[in-house]
């Protein structure tokens, strides 16, 4: 007589790697999905951020800030560093949650600027590209370059 041993046969051990193979196919794309909706989210929060923090510059020290850096942290808050946003977003260009933001003043003293968020990779990162001004309206492209004429996001 036989000892019967107890146990996966390999075929048993294949079908269930097979099965979470199949089980992560379907998951990964949603899950890249779900990232880039969250990164765009967080690059229009952002933009917003950016133009109330422009605004509230703007009407404490008569002018639009020239750089990012205008509106970081500060211990005591001035015109060259406003203490509005963190280190994270007061450089120049400031890179964020896969978007790269770039800020560009008109003027002496600034009277206008311009911002434009880009995915650091586009599909990757972020598949839209946004523009905001001092109109304060956000503008979206679904190819990553988007321009005053581009569709403004409600």
């Amino acid at each position: 007589m036989r000892i019967k041993e107890k146990g996966f046969s390999l075929i048993e051990l294949l079908i269930v790697v097979a099965i979470i193979l199949i089980i992560a196919a379907i998951a990964i794309p949603n899950l890249l999905r779900s990232r880039i909706a969250a990164n765009e989210a967080s690059a229009v929060a952002v933009m917003r951020t950016l133009n109330t923090c422009a605004v509230t510059y703007s009407t404490s020290y008569g002018a639009y800030p020239t750089n990012l850096t205008n509106l970081g942290p500060a211990s005591t808050p001035s015109s060259t560093t406003a203490d509005l946003i963190d280190g994270v977003l007061a450089v120049d260009p400031a890179t964020k949650a896969g978007y790269t933001f770039v800020y560009t003043s008109t003027g002496t003293p600034a009277t206008s600027y311009t911002l434009v968020a880009t995915p650091v990779t586009q599909g990757t990162s972020g598949q839209r590209g946004f523009f905001t001004n001092q109109t304060g309206v956000i503008r979206a492209d679904p190819t990553g370059a988007a321009t005053s004429g581009s569709t403004p996001i409600s």
